[in-house]
Order: structure tokens, then sequence, then C-alpha cells
């Protein structure tokens, strides 16, 4: 198996890894701020958006793909913060398996 080639040259976001708050809010929700785990270089691609309606609201997601450097604590759910913005973690894979980097596959919500 062929693996992935990135320039790392191209890794040229930088980004804030956080995962998510672990408090209560008491209705079967979390509450509180998203801790940090690392600040971290990354490519942001942009892939799609996609006009919405969600509880009356009008939603623009837009799905991104992040490539990273290899990292065994990422997971889903997580989320990279990129000026000011929330791309949550949909999916990660090791794209050919190699432990050279990840792929995320994130969705951000915009109003």
């Amino acid at each position: 198996m062929a693996g992935i080639s990135v320039d790392p040259g191209r890794l040229n976001a930088r980004l804030t890894l956080e995962t998510p708050p672990d408090t209560d809010d008491g209705q079967g929700g979390i509450a509180g701020a998203w801790p940090f785990v690392a600040a971290l270089w990354a490519r942001i691609e942009p892939l799609r958006a996609v006009s919405a309606e969600a509880a009356g609201a009008d939603l623009a997601p837009v799905t991104h793909r992040v490539t990273i450097r290899y990292r065994d604590d990422v997971r889903h759910a997580m989320r990279f913060v990129y000026r000011g913005r929330a791309l949550l973690i949909r999916a990660v894979r090791d794209p050919d398996e190699s432990r050279r980097y990840l792929v995320c596959d994130c969705e951000e919500n915009r109003p």
C-alpha cells in the first residue's frame, strides 16, 4: 500500500485541539468550557456547505478535511478551534496506517 504524501509546508494553519467538557448541566447534557489539549499545525480544506434547518433555526454546516501529524489522543467529538471557529471532529482516520498523519472529517455549524 502506498503512503499518502503530505508536504509538511502545507500544514500552515495553527489550531487548538480541545476535548468536550464533562460537567453535567442537570438536564441530561453537558456544560462548561472545552479543556485545552494541544496547539498544533494543520492543513484545512473546506469541502462543502449545505443549508439546513434544525429546531427552527437556519444553519449552514460547512464540512472540512483537517490533516495533522499523527497523535494517538485525537478522538471523535473533540474539536479544533481555528481563528475563533469551532470545527467539530466527526471522524478520524490514519489514511495509510503509517502513524504519520491523521485526517479528520470536521463540521462547522454557522448560523
